[in-house]
C-alpha cells in the first residue's frame, strides 16, 4: 500500500466526521455567542480570525496574496457564502432554537436545483428530482407549522416566521455565491482562496454590525465564558478545521457522496441540543424533518446509486406514501 493510499484511508473518514459532527454542533455553538454577541459582531469575529490566522500560515510558507481580481472574485463568494449563508443563520438564530435553524437550512439542495436554471433540463430528466422537491416542501411547510404554533418565551409568532424567511434566504445566498464561486474560480490555491473569502466576510460582517448599530453600547468585557466559549468553537473547528475537511474531501471523493453532511448535520444539532442545551422538537417538527430528508435524498439518489426499474417504482410508491399521510388532518 502507497503512503499516500494508507493516509486517505485514514484522513476521508476523519474529514467525514469533521463535517458530520462539527458542522452539526456548529449550530448549537452559534446560539451559545449569541448569549453575549450582536450576530454579526459574531459573524465578523468568527470569520475575520479564522480568515486571518489561514493567511498568517500560507504566507509565512511562501505564498503570495497580492492579485486584486482573485481578492475580487474571493470577495463576492465570501460575501454571499460567509457573511449571507451564514450571518444571516447567526441573526435568525436570535430566534428560533439550533435545532430549528439547522433543520431549515437543511433544504439547501432545493435552492440549489431551483436556482441553477442552465442545469433544470439535467435535474428535470429524472423523475425522482420533482418527486423530492414536492416531498421536501411538504416537509418544511409541516415543520414550520410545528415550530410557529410551538410554545416559545417572549417571541412573537410574526418574529418567528421573519426568521425562517431570513434563514431560507440565507440557503439562498449560499447556493448564489456556490455557483458564482464554481463559475468564476479564482487562481489562487484553495486554502489562500479560503482565507481571503473569510477576511472579507468578516469585513462585511463588521460593517453590517456598524449599519445595525451593534457596536453601540457592545463591551467585550461584558461577554460571557459560554459565549467565548462558543466563539472559539466557530473559530477553530467551524471555519478552520471543517471548513479545510471540505474542502479537501471534494478534491479525492466525488461531490455528491461529501454532500451527504447536509442529511447529517440537522440530526447532529438535534441531538446535541437535546444532550447540551435540553432544545426539544415537538411531533410535527420531527415528521416534517423526516420528510425534509427523504425529499433531499431523492433529489440526489440516482447519483448515488444505479437503481434497478423495480427499485425505482418501489422509491416512487413509498413517495406517494408520505405524501397522502402528510395531507393535514380534516375533521368532518
Amino acid at each position: 500500500m502507497k503512503t499516500t493510499d494508507f493516509k486517505n484511508k485514514w484522513l476521508v473518514p476523519i474529514a467525514f466526521v469533521n463535517i458530520y459532527i462539527i458542522w452539526g454542533i456548529t449550530f448549537l455553538a452559534i446560539s451559545f455567542g449569541l448569549n453575549g454577541f450582536p450576530p454579526f459582531i459574531l459573524s465578523g469575529l468568527r470569520f475575520f480570525a479564522a480568515g486571518i490566522l489561514l493567511i498568517g500560515y500560507l504566507v509565512a510558507k511562501g505564498e503570495k496574496a497580492d492579485s486584486l481580481k482573485n481578492w475580487g472574485k474571493n470577495a463576492v463568494t465570501g460575501i454571499l457564502i460567509l457573511t449571507g449563508g451564514t450571518g444571516l443563520v447567526a441573526w435568525g438564530e436570535q430566534y428560533v432554537t439550533a435545532s430549528e435553524a439547522a433543520i431549515t437550512i437543511a433544504t439547501g439542495p432545493f435552492w440549489f436545483i431551483a436556482i441553477d436554471k442552465k442545469n433544470w433540463s439535467y435535474y428535470f430528466s429524472d423523475k425522482f428530482i420533482p418527486i423530492g422537491l414536492i416531498l421536501g416542501f411538504v416537509g418544511l411547510i409541516l415543520f414550520l407549522n410545528g415550530s410557529v404554533n410551538s410554545n416559545t418565551e417572549n417571541v412573537s409568532s410574526s418574529l418567528r416566521i421573519t426568521a425562517f424567511i431570513v434563514l431560507a434566504l440565507s440557503s439562498v445566498a449560499w447556493v448564489l455565491g456556490s455557483l458564482y464561486s464554481k463559475k468564476n474560480p479564482a487562481d489562487h490555491s484553495t486554502f489562500m482562496n479560503i482565507s481571503q473569502q473569510l477576511i472579507v466576510a468578516g469585513l462585511a460582517s463588521f460593517l453590517v454590525a456598524f449599519f445595525r448599530s451593534e457596536w453601540t453600547g457592545f463591551s467585550l468585557a461584558a461577554v460571557p465564558t459560554l459565549a467565548w466559549l462558543g466563539l472559539l468553537f466557530l473559530i477553530v473547528f467551524g471555519s478552520i478545521i471543517a471548513y479545510i475537511s471540505y474542502i479537501w474531501l471534494l478534491s479525492v471523493k466525488p461531490a455528491a457522496i461529501v454532500s451527504t453532511h447536509t442529511y447529517i448535520n440537522p440530526i447532529v444539532t438535534v441531538i446535541a441540543g437535546f444532550i447540551i442545551a435540553n432544545q426539544t422538537i415537538n411531533g410535527n417538527q420531527l415528521y416534517g424533518l423526516v420528510i425534509i430528508l427523504i425529499g433531499v435524498l431523492l433529489t440526489n439518489v440516482t447519483k448515488y446509486f444505479k437503481l434497478s426499474k423495480r427499485s425505482k417504482a418501489k422509491i416512487r410508491r413509498i413517495a406517494r406514501h408520505f405524501g397522502r399521510i402528510s395531507r393535514p388532518y380534516q375533521p368532518m
